[in-house]
């Protein structure tokens, strides 16, 4: 859950909460795309889906951050199933290129779908991959409020986010349905029903409004907003936040020099990759995210100049060799993702 609760929507109704996106190849001549949301899915809360909830994979295939093709999936009324879940959804995957959009698949919640020409899908109750330690990074930020820099805060080398689900969209296409060469990625979520669509939530960048973007004012902006607005909107937090942290750190020589770099890098907050190759998320650069990819640790490094590891690793023991490479959700009760 690299991003969570950082909306009032998304702390009404987690099912709106978009947390991860992840953008890989698993094999020659296809592109793996999923997108969580729902913390707690199945412990403290259902893993079904918002039935006007619009939850899309958006990319810019020549590079002027706007929206070139995207694969949306919406959901129908859940019926239940006695699972403990949240019951069965059918769903639909429509591909949209210049606003011209056709459907590529249907299928129901729990199960894989597939289509004949190479669509995969599943939707489901999912373990959350992400690793953080909350707990170090609380103490972390009360040290910058203070005006100190506490790498030491992450001693207790904790994840917090072990043992928790998330529901899970999973997406595998050929190549061709994305583009070729380097592509550019982000996430959203919308609602649509009887107003015109709203865009809800976006991912752009793991744990950019949980580093950088703290405002919760400028975090509402944010998930509200494209792409295409970061650099004019956005780039001025991050600067702050980078400068201000190698300041402390004493790790670079100019510190407002550095964070007008790191800004430059970060925004647009898109997802660079390149189609058809493994996807690496690190901190010499960014090509899709893998699942065992450690985004906090690359995240914290950036920030402050400085190496950090908040000790907490994904969990890949709950990893799949196949699709949907999600391994099989957390069995255990877990606390309430919001405390």
């Amino acid at each position: 859950m690299s991003h969570h609760f950082d909306t009032t929507t998304a702390r009404n109704d987690p099912r709106l909460n978009l947390t991860d996106l992840y953008l890989f190849s698993p094999a020659p001549g296809v592109t793996t795309m999923a997108l969580t949301v729902n913390p707690g899915a199945g412990q403290t809360r259902p893993a079904s889906l918002h039935e006007e909830g619009l939850y899309a994979f958006r990319f810019d295939l020549d590079g002027d951050t706007r929206e070139d093709v995207a694969f949306k999936v919406g959901f129908g009324e859940v019926t239940p199933s006695g699972d403990g879940q949240g019951g069965v959804q059918r769903f639909e995957v429509r591909r949209t290129v210049d606003q011209h959009s056709e459907p590529i698949l249907s299928g129901e919640t729990g199960r894989v779908s597939a289509s004949e020409d190479g669509v995969k899908a599943f939707v489901g109750l999912a373990p959350d991959l992400f690793a953080g330690n909350r707990d170090g990074l609380r103490a972390f930020r009360a040290a910058y409020g203070e005006g100190r820099f506490f790498p030491g805060a992450f001693e207790n080398r904790e994840n917090w986010f072990g043992g928790r689900n998330v529901t899970a969209i999973v997406l595998e296409v050929p190549n061709a349905l994305v583009g070729e060469g380097t592509v550019h990625g982000w996430a959203t979520v919308s609602l649509r029903g009887h107003a015109p669509e709203t865009q809800v939530s976006r991912w752009g960048l793991p744990l950019i409004t949980n580093l950088f973007i703290t405002d919760p004012d400028a975090q509402e902006d944010y998930n509200h907003s494209l792409p295409s607005e970061d650099a004019g909107r956005f780039a001025a937090h991050i600067r702050r936040k980078a400068e201000d942290m190698t300041r402390l750190a004493g790790s670079s020589a100019d510190p407002a020099g550095y964070a007008e770099r790191l800004a430059a890098r970060l925004c647009p907050t898109v997802l660079p990759y390149e189609v058809g190759t493994v996807g690496s998320f690190d901190h010499a650069g960014f090509n899709g995210r893998g699942l065992t990819d450690d985004v906090m640790d690359v995240m914290l490094t950036l920030m402050t100049n400085t190496a950090l590891n908040d000790g907490a690793v994904p969990d890949a023991s709950r990893i799949r060799p196949g699709f949907p490479y999600f391994g099989d959700p957390y069995p255990a009760p877990a606390a309430d993702d919001r405390s």
